[in-house]
């Protein structure tokens, strides 16, 4: 028989994709080396032919094993700096070629074509070319246009192919070639991770050309992500779920280290990322301690000792459990503090030997270090998914300046109250909707979230800091005094007649309401100041 129809079997039966599947005829171009050799190595001794091209077939080649270049395997030359190398009958006929249907032997034999039974390709490094803020030319040359054109076929042809995509692959083909060959489940395996592996390279093309055309949310918007970890359950435990990375460089816990404590769940996945943040919207060290994706405490200070002092006191009793995140190098001092408590997770760009030393006593306690901050002020877009389709959506980067906000009642804020009032509508921003903060000395003293009045939301808020007061031994509420912020439009006066009950004598809010009029005659009514910012930061 020749070396083509050693291939094949006429025979009536069980075709080959239906058995073991030896390889006699491997095509290896990677730009990933890791495992290459050892993968060179188990393919010769279990008697497979290597075609290969470029810095692959030489790394093989001086490791002492033998390689045939593609070009002499096709008779045909790379041309065009290499663009074109692998773009030919002879490779592409040799991979697609179904070895249990006679016509497509019969033209194999005819045309000479020789069948390729694994293909190990990973592509060019688009993704981290862009990553590293390469110019356009160079993200352009890194779109490898072989690459995935080899993996889709050897895909496709499954029945009768191996195709690898991923370097953690190779181990378990080695061991099928030990068994004899490939079988067809761990075929079609490969091939469903190979269509992934080239959608999501396809996605950030896509992205990268939108991005270029400025483009934020374009015709077709595409998604993909890489699976770091399934996770025990989702939110909860009757749920499946899994922790997907897009490859994005936003600091935060998809990039983080996580030095110690147990692995993270759903629910502190999220939670820390709301935390992050949250923290990150501040310039002074700060902290915000995080509830089921509220904020429960949040304060700015000189010292993060201070700032968790003070955003301990606005709700201890939430705290309990909570997420902790701060904006600057965690310190022994704090660190002592916050082991104090029942802490889940804490998040910050780093944190000193003696802090970690001290939370090292906290087993379960999970400290992740992300070595910088997100940019509050950066764009980017959000995801949501509904029934039959996903939302999307420009991040919320909105920040209101000093000089935008607009005083509309008769008496204006005073320094004081107008820092704490920007300080406490930087903090509704990350506060369920209908959201009411209120602030003090650069800390909330009370928060409530997610009502479906806003009414509910100022009376809550200013529950909880009556409660909080009564913990820290204090005879006046918290909000005595203090500021107060809503993340949207009073719609009447009886959420402001609350909040002025409340004790607080100024308010920001985005203004807006038909009732606008209304609402500061009632603040007037009341002498307390109030400033519009002219921007809401609805949060669902």
């Amino acid at each position: 028989m020749s070396r083509f129809e050693i291939r094949f079997s006429r025979a009536k039966g069980p075709t080959m994709s239906q058995t073991t599947q030896p390889v006699r005829r491997a095509l290896i171009s990677v730009s990933d080396k890791t495992g290459l050799l050892d993968l060179g190595r188990a393919l010769v001794a279990h008697g497979a032919e290597i075609l290969s091209t470029g810095g692959s077939a030489r790394a093989l080649r001086e490791a002492g094993l033998p390689v045939t270049e593609v070009s002499d395997h096709t008779g045909f030359p790379e041309i065009l700096d290499g663009r074109v190398k692998t773009l030919v009958p002879q490779i592409h006929g040799g991979i697609l070629g179904r070895r249990d249907l006679p016509a497509h032997v019969a033209q194999m034999e005819e045309h000479k074509i020789a069948p390729i039974d694994l293909v190990a390709v990973n592509l060019y490094p688009f993704e981290k070319t862009v990553a590293s803020g390469a110019g356009a030319e160079d993200c352009i040359e890194n779109i490898d246009i072989g690459g995935p054109a080899l993996i889709r076929a050897a895909a496709k042809n499954h029945g009768h192919v191996v195709v690898l995509t991923d370097t953690a692959q190779y181990a378990g083909l080695i061991g099928a070639l030990e068994q004899g060959g490939s079988t067809l489940e761990q075929r079609r395996a490969y091939a469903g991770a190979a269509y992934a592996r080239t959608a999501a390279y396809d996605a950030a093309i896509a992205a990268w050309f939108a991005a270029q055309a400025q483009d934020t949310l374009p015709e077709r918007f595409v998604l993909a992500g890489q699976r770091a970890e399934v996770l025990r359950y989702g939110e909860n435990p009757h749920q499946q779920a899994a922790f997907y990375k897009d490859g994005s460089t936003r600091p935060g816990v998809a990039t983080a280290v996580q030095v110690q404590g147990k692995a993270l769940s759903y629910n502190n996945i999220n939670d820390t990322d709301a935390a992050f943040e949250a923290v990150a919207e501040f310039d002074r060290p700060a902290v915000v301690i995080v509830k089921h994706a509220n904020p429960c405490g949040v304060a700015v200070g000189d010292t993060l000792s201070a700032c968790w002092d003070s955003a301990l006191r606005c709700d201890p009793v939430s705290a309990f459990g909570g997420i902790v995140a701060l904006n600057r190098t965690l310190d022994a001092e704090t660190a002592t503090k916050i082991a104090g408590i029942f802490t889940e997770v804490i998040v910050a760009p780093d944190a000193d030997e003696e802090a970690k030393t001290i939370l090292a006593r906290k087993k379960n306690l999970r400290l992740l270090l992300t070595g910088g901050l997100p940019d509050a002020a950066a764009s980017g877009v959000v995801v949501r998914s509904v029934a039959g389709g996903f939302l999307a959506q420009t991040r919320d980067n909105g920040q209101i300046k000093p000089e935008s906000l607009r005083v509309v009642t008769k008496r204006a804020p005073s320094a004081q109250e107008m820092e704490d009032l920007i300080f406490a509508f930087r903090v509704a921003k990350h506060v369920k909707s209908n959201a009411i903060v209120y602030a003090k000395n650069d800390a909330t003293v009370g928060i409530g979230a997610g009502q479906m009045s806003r009414v509910d939301s100022a009376r809550i808020a200013a529950s909880k800091s009556g409660e909080a007061a009564k913990a820290a031994g204090l005879d006046a509420p918290l909000t005595q005094g203090s500021v107060a912020a809503s993340d949207a439009f009073f719609p009447f006066a009886d959420g402001l007649e609350t909040i002025v009950a409340a004790g607080a004598t100024a308010v920001i809010q985005p203004g807006g309401s038909i009732r606008d009029d209304e609402v500061i005659a009632a603040a007037d009514a009341a002498g307390i100041a109030m400033v519009f910012t002219g921007m809401r930061h609805f949060r669902h």
